[in-house]
């Protein structure tokens, strides 16, 4: 498995506080050979809790977890980061890392676009959009969240333990 590794940071934007911290990891076409498998690959590195389906078409976060998005078929632009965030194109095979606080949101999909996602150890995750009053909390639960043991891709070898020391 071999892919390229980007890192994207957003800033608080008032409304999505994305995480102060961490980067956002972008592995471009690390499943593109077995997109089927991304599920099983998550989960044989201890990302579980998992599901398959699409992205909400608004923008929101988790507070309380991390999160994996896999694709498994077909294509997507999601946007990171809030309202002034960055539009990024995903197909099949590529995985993207969210930071807890991440913003994120479907901008377009193919019919066939279906993403798999998954949790650090199984983690519940809350569902959180920006609203004023979620905002204390949100923000004291972002610190909590641990940084994972193992890379959603790579296990115990990977760009997550490298980049989010």
């Amino acid at each position: 498995m071999d892919s390229t590794v980007m890192t994207f940071r957003f800033d608080d934007d008032g409304i999505i506080p994305n995480n102060p911290h961490l980067p956002l990891l972008l592995y471009l076409g690390a499943a593109k050979d077995k997109p089927s498998q991304i599920e099983a690959l998550f989960n044989s590195h201890n990302w579980r809790n998992s599901w398959t389906n699409g992205v909400y078409d608004f923008h929101h976060y988790h507070s309380n977890s991390h999160e994996v998005l896999g694709v498994k078929s077909g294509s997507a632009t999601i946007q990171a980061g809030g309202e002034q965030g960055k539009a990024i194109k995903l197909h099949a095979g590529d995985i993207i890392l969210l930071p807890a606080g991440t913003g994120h949101k479907r901008l377009s999909a193919s019919p066939d676009f279906q993403i798999v996602g998954a949790y650090p150890d199984g983690m519940d995750y809350n569902l959180r959009r920006g609203k004023e009053g979620e905002r204390p909390l949100a923000l004291e639960e972002i610190r909590q969240v641990p940084i994972p043991d193992t890379d959603p891709v790579y296990g115990f070898d990977g760009p997550l333990l490298n980049l989010w020391k």
